[in-house]
């Protein structure tokens, strides 16, 4: 029966054959590296500094107008990052409104509400088009999260009708009998 067998995990098999693939380059590194440092026999090309009789000619140096397209641009690109988090206070100031007449903190209900609604619906995410890319099936092997869900419901189904159709056929083979 195939229900009782453990499923593939296709991330964890790409995960295996890069590493084989890693091991295969790094071996190959090793091996070009050795071969590089064993070979004292060939003598490396030398080139003459010395310099040429005639007329040298001197190439400007490139300026910011005239720099050419596959020049990488000195100025790193940052990404724009929402500083609100760390902006915002997560705690509301103590105000003397906030205790009673004991020093105690009095009950606020609308933090309370707010508190155990950040508790259930947990953390947002930092990068919530990755999540929508993945629950929609973007990554190669894995189903679709609403797929999954569609399975584990209609397995609940079943076997939900098969132990109604079990308890069923036992209270009526013990009626039947008695």
């Amino acid at each position: 029966m195939s229900w009782w067998k453990k499923k593939p995990d296709p991330i964890s098999d790409r995960a295996q054959e890069l590493n084989v693939k890693i091991a295969a380059l790094e071996a190959e590194i090793q091996r070009l590296d050795q071969q590089l440092h064993q070979a004292p026999d060939r003598v490396p090309r030398l080139r003459s500094t010395a310099v040429p009789r005639g007329v040298t000619v001197m190439h400007a140096l490139p300026t910011a107008t005239t720099r050419s397209p596959a020049a990488p641009n000195p100025e790193p690109v940052f990404e724009e990052i929402s500083q609100e988090r760390i902006t915002t206070e997560n705690e509301m100031p103590n105000l003397p409104e906030h205790f009673n007449e004991f020093g105690t903190r009095k009950l606020n209900v609308p933090a309370l509400l707010q508190k155990l609604r950040r508790f259930f619906t947990g953390p947002n995410t930092s990068n919530p088009q990755l999540v929508n890319y993945l629950a929609a099936g973007g990554v190669q092997g894995l189903r679709p999260l609403r797929k999954e869900r569609r399975i584990a419901r209609n397995r609940f189904i079943f076997f939900a009708a098969v132990l109604f159709i079990v308890l069923f056929g036992t209270l009526w083979w013990y009626l039947h009998h008695r």
